[in-house]
């Protein structure tokens, strides 16, 4: 895929992008590179490829989910700053 000067003018304009005119043209090709490289992994087969979130297959160990504190809220509560009717007192952020 070509991009001429114009396209990068264009999408430079819709960016909110100023680029000086006599770097439209080096920008042009750079443009025109990424898309051909892009047209290249297209041609790629990824049929049967499952998609992954890393590069290294890893597993999180797995463990059971219960509750370790909480059952104490007085002694919760003593390393709270300022505390009432057994809840954290913080500073109003409501303007």
């Amino acid at each position: 895929m070509t991009i001429d000067k114009a396209t990068v003018r264009k999408v430079a304009k819709l960016a909110r992008i100023r680029e000086d005119e006599g770097r439209l043209e080096s920008l042009a090709s750079e443009l025109s590179g990424i898309m051909d490289w892009i047209d290249q992994l297209n041609e790629v087969d990824t049929n049967g490829v499952e998609p992954m979130t890393s590069a290294v297959a890893a597993r999180l160990p797995m463990r059971d989910d219960i509750v370790t504190d909480g059952g104490d809220p007085e002694e919760i509560l003593a390393n709270a700053p300022a505390a009432r009717n057994g809840f954290f007192v913080v500073p109003k952020v409501v303007e």
